[in-house]
């Protein structure tokens, strides 16, 4: 019998990763409490299948190939900071907008931001996800070095169907949590603070994913 040691620790190094602050749970922090439960786990599912591609195209080693292309991961850098500079900074242009009228924050009025289907709440999250150079260079650490190279098929399957279901599981309970109806009534009052505090986290991390991207082109 194959020693599942590796595919233990992948997946305990993985949900403690996912529990870490950043902009997927941001987004569903934002957006749970904003438009509620299925919102939430439109995202959630999202995020978790950018989650499952970044898995495959690592163990695969189609990931350190673009790592491996200073040019390449520098244009997916760009991107993925840009992508995440235009979540942050729409949901920071709602924020400021709303706090100077006098009209109520509710999920109408941040027309920039609004998801008006479960579709498009999957595609936010699931490019939130995919283009995060970060998620892809830590995929990468944690499959190159934990990942024997004579791994079975069958084990590198079931390592990538454990990724997948930890993080559906998590990003959905966030979800599930952020939308009872007893949370979201005192979320309520305080949602253009989340929102306000998830545009700066996009916004922050966008900014230094961008500023890497540009020393990476401007560098001899």
């Amino acid at each position: 019998m194959y020693d599942l040691t590796p595919v233990i620790t992948i997946a305990t190094i993985h949900f403690i990763a996912l529990m870490s602050p950043g902009p997927d749970f941001a987004l569903v922090v934002q957006n749970a409490t904003r438009y509620g439960r299925n919102t939430g786990l439109a995202i959630a599912f999202g995020l978790s299948c950018g989650i499952l591609l970044h898995s495959v195209l690592s163990i695969t080693g189609v990931s350190l190939i673009v790592h491996q292309h200073p040019l390449l991961f520098a244009l997916m850098q760009l991107i993925g900071g840009g992508y995440l500079l235009y979540l942050g900074l729409g949901a920071l242009n709602a924020v400021w907008r709303l706090a100077k009228s006098d009209a109520p924050y509710t999920p109408s009025a941040a027309k920039n931001q609004l998801l008006s289907s479960r579709r498009q709440a999957f595609s936010r999250g699931f490019a939130t996800n995919i283009l995060n150079p970060k998620a892809l260079v830590f995929f990468i650490s944690l499959m190159s070095s934990l990942v024997p190279a004579d791994m079975p098929v069958a084990v590198k399957t079931l390592t990538i169907a454990i990724l997948f279901g930890l993080s559906l599981l998590w990003f959905s309970f966030l979800a599930w949590a952020l939308s009872t109806e007893r949370l979201q009534t005192k979320l309520q009052s305080a949602t253009l603070y989340i929102d306000g505090l998830c545009g700066l986290v996009f916004t922050g991390v966008g900014v230094m994913i961008v500023w890497q991207a540009i020393q990476a082109f401007t560098s001899p």
